[in-house]
């Protein structure tokens, strides 16, 4: 399993630096946080797709 380039040691490796650092109790907000910024970047993403999609296929038109 791969995700970012990153194989399961690193990932468990990067979960308990995490839950070293900020302690069991701010672990799961922690998480929470990381998920909504990753879900607001991947809307962010698809409407620039969208808009870019948008422009060529109005310049496709226009030629």
């Amino acid at each position: 399993m791969n995700i970012f380039g990153i194989g399961i040691p690193e990932i468990a490796v990067i979960v308990v630096l995490a839950l070293l650092i900020f302690g069991p109790k701010r672990l799961p907000q922690l998480g929470k946080t990381i998920g909504k910024t990753i879900k607001g970047l991947q809307s962010a993403s698809k409407e620039f797709e969208s808009e870019v999609n948008k422009t060529l296929k109005l310049n496709e038109n226009d030629e």
